[in-house]
């Protein structure tokens, strides 16, 4: 008989906080929701990561593949991969060409993939919300271009709260428990880097492409203020790499 899978109602009341986020009327209202939410995701995926270290092989490493839309495919395959990152997975782009992503693997173990699903999916449809509202303060400055810098930003300080979230629960895991939290999060990290490394054997490395626009201080603080379910470096993700 196989774990029995755990987390299930913290992954169920981190939907039900998103959804409330989501629907907030205010920034200060969608932070509150925001400060729990962080906090549940990232104890689930510690809980994830002992459940799995006790039960080997019942939580298996493979790939998620997610298809990316214009407008802003490139930043919106930004956004995903800095999430996966943050929360124990890589990612490789796919079709990356002239500023345009057609698709994203996320590669990692389930419990660490469904939690990046969740939760790209709901800061997805923050983003894009506010997206369509914002414009350049500068006159003769160009929308499309503030609007990539704006989307730049908002994943830069998603991932920042989120890396935050998921050391402090792993500190938080280690204090109080008698368990070797650290070693079980660096075999972790190490069964994913190795079959990340052999399954995708020559990656091939993308030059960051320069944005020209100012909005990236207004999507940072969009992104403070995003609700994240969730708690991978940024300098891996900046790369913008065919294999993160």
């Amino acid at each position: 008989m196989g774990a029995e899978k755990v987390g299930t109602p913290k992954l169920a009341t981190v939907r039900k906080l998103l959804a409330k986020a989501e629907r907030a009327a205010t920034a200060a209202e969608s932070e509150i929701y925001t400060a729990k939410a962080v906090e549940l995701m990232a104890r689930h995926g510690i809980d994830a990561a002992l459940l799995a270290a006790a039960h080997p092989g019942s939580d298996g490493i493979g790939p998620l593949r997610i298809a990316m839309q214009d407008p802003y495919s490139a930043g919106k395959a930004r956004l995903l991969g800095w999430t996966a990152a943050a929360l124990g997975c890589r990612w490789v782009l796919h079709g990356a060409w002239s500023g345009r992503v057609a698709a994203v693997t996320v590669f990692g173990h389930a419990s660490d993939r469904e939690r990046v699903e969740m939760l790209y999916t709901s800061l997805l449809l923050q983003a894009t919300t506010q997206l369509v509202r914002v414009r350049p303060p500068r006159p003769g400055e160009s929308v499309a271009a503030y609007r990539r810098s704006w989307l730049e930003g908002f994943a830069a300080q998603v991932h920042r709260r989120l890396v935050e979230a998921e050391e402090h629960a792993a500190g938080h895991a280690a204090a109080t428990s008698s368990g070797g939290v650290a070693l079980v999060l660096a075999d972790r990290r190490r069964r994913v880097d190795e079959q990340f490394g052999a399954t995708y054997p020559r990656l091939a490395t993308l030059r960051p492409r320069a944005l020209s626009g100012s909005g990236r201080a207004a999507g940072a603080l969009a992104g403070q203020r995003a609700d994240l379910g969730g708690g991978g470096g940024l300098g891996v993700g900046e790369r913008r790499a065919l294999g993160a």
